[in-house]
C-alpha cells in the first residue's frame, strides 16, 4: 500500500442534512485525486449532471385520502428481503475514500439491511469483502478476456455465497475522463483481485479497462449465463434494444445506467430513458437503476417508472469517507428518511404501492400551461 495516499480513518454516525453538504464535507477530507476520480464525469459531464437534473422532468402527484401512515419501506429481490428499496451500488476501490475500504462498505450496508454489491477492482479482495459482513452481496464482474479470469471470480463469489452476479457492458473502454487527466490519477493502492495478474496499482481506470474485454455481444451474455446457476444483471443497458437482447441472452435482470455519467459524455440521462426500457422489458426480468440518485424522491420516481430498487454510490461513498462504516449507514438512514415522507404524502403505503402511483410529465404540464395562455 502507498503510504502516501491519505486514507480517512473516520469512524462516526453523520447527522446528513442533504448529501451536497455531506459530498462538500468530505471533499474537505480526501486527497485530489481521490476525489476527482470519484465526483468526475466524462468530458464536459453534461450527462453526468443531467443525471440528477432530469428526475424534475416528472413530478410526483400528492395524495391525501389514502389512510397511509407509517409507510413500509421493504421489498423482495431474488428471493432475498431487504429494508429498503436502496442498494450500495458497485464502484472501484473504496480504498480511495476509508482505509478499511469495502469491508467498512460491507459493514455499513448490512447494518442498514440491504444489499452490497462488490467490484472486480475492489481494493480488498473478494474473500475479504464476502466475510466482512452477513448482509446480502451481488459480484459484479468487469469481464476479462481470459475467461479462466471470469470463471475463477464468479466461481470464487458463488463458493462465499453472493446472491446475484451483475456483468458490467458498458465499459469496454473508458471515457475521456478530465479531471482523473488534470490531477494525473493513476490508482495508488492495489486491487485485491487483480493482484495476482499484477493489475490496478499504479494504472489509470482507462488502462484497466484495457486489460478487460473490449468487444462484448450476446455470446459474452451467454458464456457467463453458462457459468453460474446465480441470476445474471446486466448493467450499463440504456436503450430498449440491448436490454431485449440481454434477455434474449438469458439475462434475469436489467441494470439501467450510464456508469454515473463517466463513459459517454452527450447520452441521456439513465432516468430519461428508464420508462422506454421498462415498458420494453415489460416485466419479464427485474429493472434496477442507478446513476444521478440524491433524494428519496429520486428513488419514489425511480420506483414509479417500474424499476425495483434504486442503487447509490457516490452519496455512499462520501459518508464512507466522513464515517467509515457508520457513515455509510447514515446514508442509507436518510435515503430511507426522505423516502418514507414522499411515499406518505404521494399516499403509498409500500413499495408496490409506489409502482402505481401516478407521474406527471414536465411536457405535459407545459402543453397545459400554453392552452391556459392562448
Amino acid at each position: 500500500m502507498s503510504t502516501k495516499y491519505f486514507q480517512s480513518e473516520n469512524e462516526k454516525e453523520i447527522n446528513i442534512i442533504n448529501f451536497t453538504m455531506l459530498e462538500e464535507e468530505a471533499k474537505k477530507i480526501i486527497p485530489a485525486g481521490g476525489y476527482g476520480y470519484i465526483n468526475g464525469g466524462a468530458e464536459d459531464e453534461w450527462t453526468l449532471r443531467m443525471n440528477t437534473e432530469a428526475f424534475n422532468h416528472k413530478q410526483i402527484v400528492p395524495r391525501s385520502l389514502t389512510d397511509v401512515e407509517k409507510p413500509d419501506l421493504t421489498t423482495t429481490i431474488y428471493g432475498e428481503k431487504i429494508s429498503m428499496p436502496i442498494f450500495m451500488t458497485t464502484v472501484a476501490s473504496h480504498g480511495l475514500a476509508h482505509k478499511d475500504g469495502e469491508i467498512a462498505t460491507a459493514k455499513g450496508t448490512a447494518a442498514a439491511g440491504t444489499i452490497m454489491g462488490i467490484s472486480t477492482y475492489s481494493t480488498k479482495s473478494l474473500d475479504e469483502i464476502m466475510t466482512a459482513s452477513t448482509g446480502p452481496k451481488w459480484f459484479q464482474l468487469y469481464m476479462s478476456k481470459d475467461d479462466k479470469f471470469n470463471e475463477y471470480m464468479i466461481g470464487k463469489a458463488v463458493a462465499n455465497g453472493a446472491k446475484a452476479v451483475i456483468l458490467t457492458v458498458d465499459a469496454t473502454l473508458g471515457g475521456y475522463r478530465e479531471a482523473d487527466l488534470k490531477n494525473n490519477f493513476i490508482f495508488p493502492l492495489p486491487m485485491g483481485n487483480l493482484e495476482s495478474l499484477g493489475e490496478g496499482l499504479g494504472q489509470s481506470i482507462s488502462e484497466i479497462f484495457a486489460n478487460a474485454k473490449q468487444k462484448i455481444g450476446i455470446k459474452d451474455i451467454e458464456k457467463i449465463v453458462a457459468m453460474t446457476d446465480l441470476p445474471v444483471i446486466v448493467k450499463g443497458i440504456e436503450s430498449p434494444e440491448d436490454a431485449l437482447l440481454a434477455i434474449g441472452a438469458g439475462a434475469k435482470g436489467i441494470y439501467v445506467s450510464n456508469h454515473g455519467g463517466r463513459q459517454l459524455d452527450g447520452g441521456p440521462a439513465s432516468f430519461d430513458v428508464l420508462e422506454s426500457i421498462a415498458k420494453a422489458v415489460n416485466k419479464k426480468v427485474p429493472i434496477i437503476f442507478d446513476s444521478g440518485v440524491r433524494r428519496g424522491q429520486h428513488v419514489f420516481k425511480a420506483l414509479a417508472s417500474w424499476c425495483r430498487p434504486s442503487w447509490n454510490w457516490r452519496p455512499a461513498i462520501y459518508g464512507l469517507v466522513v464515517g467509515g462504516s457508520k457513515g455509510v449507514t447514515s446514508v442509507f438512514k436518510h435515503f430511507a428518511k426522505e423516502l418514507k415522507i414522499v411515499m406518505q404524502l404521494a399516499g403509498c403505503q409500500t413499495v408496490e404501492d409506489i409502482k402505481k402511483a401516478k407521474l406527471l410529465s414536465i411536457k405535459i404540464l407545459k402543453d397545459e400551461s400554453k392552452k391556459k395562455v392562448n
